[in-house]
């Protein structure tokens, strides 16, 4: 299956997407000879700022698109690798799993969660951010047009990405999972794009990329122009346009 994540594309809005990033990682906790993973961490950029910050001594970053990684930096203890997060084996126990904008391209949440606490030593952490955006019309017109007929035949009948679960119930994971602190929020980002049509240009580069690769390029296309036909008369016609885009934010941290 071809790779559809394109890093140009991905970083149209580099400083936009990468505030989340910074606004989690404030929430870890450094430690002296940290050993971090990061899962799906793109480009690696900023898992080298966070290979950084925490002065870590190990850094992992773990990516399946071979585009992103082929421009992953270099650097002392930092090193990064092809898998798929979804069936990612820790090496050993590690003392942060860090996730920024991907594992809500995973299904089980609560079960996902238990395998990486799993991967935790004592006193060890997860911090992870997940865009929260399904209700807005950029989401919901990419699973109306996945539910016509021209597209569903081609899609076998994939519409989304599973949703997110509630704050609330992130919060009772993390609890039963024996995270003796914990933090749990719903941020609303707010960003000013030149206008409505940027918004297409956003979601081409993460959310659109679940569509394209199931499709073959001419279908492809066709897909994409619909989703414009449909999308574009629902945005206010405002230059700049005023996109939100709220995203959950947890960390938790295991007893010493």
């Amino acid at each position: 299956m071809p790779d559809p994540w394109d890093p140009e594309q991905y970083a149209r809005f580099r400083a936009e997407r990468e505030q989340p990033f910074h606004d989690l990682l404030s929430l870890v906790h450094p430690r002296p000879g940290m050993l971090t993973v990061d899962l799906g961490c793109g480009t690696g950029a900023l898992t080298l700022h966070l290979h950084r910050t925490l002065q870590a001594r190990e850094t992992t970053g773990v990516d399946n698109s071979k585009a992103m990684l082929a421009q992953a930096p270099q650097a002392p203890g930092l090193k990064f690798e092809l898998r798929d997060i979804a069936q990612y084996a820790f090496a050993e126990p590690v003392d942060l799993v860090f996730s920024n904008a991907a594992l809500h391209w995973l299904p089980d949440h609560g079960e996902l969660l238990s395998r990486l606490r799993g991967a935790l030593r004592a006193g060890g952490q997860i911090a992870v951010q997940m865009p929260a955006n399904d209700d807005h019309a950029s989401h919901v017109t990419a699973r109306e047009v996945a539910k016509e007929h021209e597209f569903k035949r081609h899609l076998d009948g994939f519409v989304a990405r599973p949703p997110l679960r509630s704050p609330a119930q992130y919060a009772a994971w993390l609890h039963h999972l024996g995270f003796a602190a914990q933090h749990v929020r719903l941020q609303v980002y707010t960003h000013l794009l030149p206008s409505r049509e940027d918004v297409v240009e956003w979601v081409r580069g993460t959310l659109l990329t679940d569509y394209q690769r199931r499709l073959t390029n001419d279908v492809w296309e066709r897909f994409l122009t619909r989703y414009r036909e449909l999308l574009l008369p629902q945005l206010a016609d405002r230059r700049p346009f005023f996109y939100t885009y709220p995203r959950l934010l947890f960390w938790g941290q295991l007893p010493d």
